[in-house]
């Protein structure tokens, strides 16, 4: 997951920052729990040890011969069984440094069998108790805990320091540490486990509003509404009211722009043909002067211009305005067939062969009937004036676009002139009518739909114009 793809969805950053937030609470907790139990386990351990070590104390005396011996013995059966794990020992501490290793272990437990324990040198206070780790029967590591006494000693006449000590195997204590770690974390990972499905569920059911958010935004982007409609939460109402609000009044603005734009064209257009008619009423008139004449021919030529310029920017402007209204949608087969019976009308004296291959009947443009009908129609026209016999029209479709292909048997055009004829104002060939407005309006159009004009050689010998265009099924 890259920083950018976590910086993108909500979605994901919420369940990386819920999850992340549960596995640390999950491995502090863990920690925290096997640490106080490892602790308490520990502190039963060396108090059980110093029970031991209590009643070895109450139990310990001297007999006629100086030698120690337990009065009674110590309760724990485990104590006198061959290495169960528990020990007890009893050292002389006043034999001096050369008889130490002969006075420790004076008395022992049944437990240890033959094996002494081997105890650090240490000098703990009278009542003061110390603890040690040693190594004990069978190589296996021993928690310990130590105490010195002293006692009279009638046959030497005077008192004796002893040494009392009381161990257990160090694994007495682990495996129950061991055993509640496994079983605490299986359960806390348990516990992870479910609370991340939660999570999960929370935020996908907290995020379904926005999935029919985008929705409702994907059928005013394919023209299927012009406003978000949908059951919303309260939170989020504000912004659709809002959004919706901003439709409207753009739907409006551009509506009233087209409005403006159409009458500013027809107030320049009738000037114009006035202009027009005057000039050709001055060039058919006899018997008028050539400079009059002159004047004529070129009012006549300004105002030819003016009336390209005028239909050029009108149609742009028009086209500018509806490729930004969200939820434009118009039926592709009505609109081509319509345009099909105009040119049938337009050019039956050539009597040509016009076919529609088949498409589906549910595809739509995602723009204006009236956009449509000005590019279809100018390719078509085109298409028309120069064929021999066939023009052919066919529909292909890939994702979100559609091609529509107009093909003709005429001359064609070389590569080289293709891209030029787009151009405004630019004509193939001067002889026949036309203003060469067509193709670049067309390209013009289809560019601010986000499609694009393309002119390449037809399999029919002659031009195909493929209009790619945005659509929808």
């Amino acid at each position: 997951m890259t920083l950018s793809g976590l910086r993108g969805s909500l979605r994901i950053r919420l369940l990386v920052g819920t999850v992340f937030w549960i596995a640390a609470s999950v491995l502090v907790a863990g920690w925290g729990l096997s640490s106080l139990f490892r602790q308490h386990v520990a502190n039963q351990f060396h108090a059980e040890l110093r029970t031991h070590l209590d009643q070895l104390t109450a139990q310990l005396t001297l007999d006629a011969q100086g030698r120690p011996q337990l009065a009674l013995p110590l309760s724990d059966p485990r104590l006198s069984r061959p290495f169960s794990g528990y020990y007890w020992q009893v050292d002389l501490m006043d034999g001096g440094a050369d008889n130490q290793a002969s006075a420790a272990g004076q008395l022992r437990s049944r437990s240890l069998w033959d094996h002494v324990l081997a105890v650090p040198a240490d000098a703990p206070a009278d009542g003061e108790t110390h603890q040690h780790r040693v190594t004990g029967p069978q190589g296996k590591m021993l928690g310990m805990v130590e105490r010195t006494v002293r006692l009279d000693d009638l046959a030497r006449g005077k008192p004796q320091t002893w040494r009392l000590i009381a161990a257990a195997d160090e694994s007495l204590m682990e495996e129950p540490v061991a055993r509640l770690s496994g079983t605490l974390w299986l359960a806390l990972g348990v516990l992870a486990a479910g609370l991340v499905v939660a999570a999960l569920v929370q935020v996908l059911v907290g995020l379904a509003p926005l999935r029919s958010l985008r929705s409702a935004l994907a059928k005013v982007h394919n023209g299927e509404t012009q406003r978000l409609a949908g059951d919303f939460p309260g939170e989020i109402m504000p912004l659709i009211n809002e959004f919706n609000t901003v439709l409207a009044h753009n739907a409006e603005v551009v509506e009233r722009a087209r409005t403006h734009a159409g009458n500013l064209a027809h107030a320049l257009k009738t000037p114009l043909s006035v202009l027009a008619n005057a000039a050709d009423a001055a060039t058919a008139t006899p018997g008028k002067e050539a400079q009059a004449s002159e004047l004529a021919r070129l009012v006549a030529e300004q105002v030819g211009i003016a009336r390209k310029q005028v239909d050029y920017h009108l149609a742009r402007a028009q086209a500018a305005a509806t490729s930004r209204v969200p939820g434009a949608k118009t039926a592709l087969q009505p609109v081509l067939d319509g345009l099909v019976r105009v040119v049938h009308r337009v050019h039956a004296e050539r009597q040509l062969a016009i076919t529609v291959a088949a498409f589906p009947p549910s595809l739509n443009f995602r723009g204006e009937a009236q956009d449509l009908q000005e590019m279809l129609g100018n390719l078509l026209d085109n298409a028309c004036k120069w064929a021999t016999q066939r023009v052919e029209l066919s529909v292909r479709t890939k994702a979100a676009a559609l091609t529509i292909m107009i093909d003709d048997d005429g001359p064609g055009l070389a590569a080289e002139q293709r891209h030029a004829v787009i151009g405004r104002g630019v004509r193939a060939d001067e002889q026949v009518p036309g203003s060469g407005l067509g193709l670049s309006i067309v390209d013009d159009l289809a560019r601010l739909y986000g499609g694009q004009l393309e002119l390449s050689e037809s399999p029919l010998g002659g031009l195909r114009a493929a209009l790619t265009l945005p659509g929808s099924q």
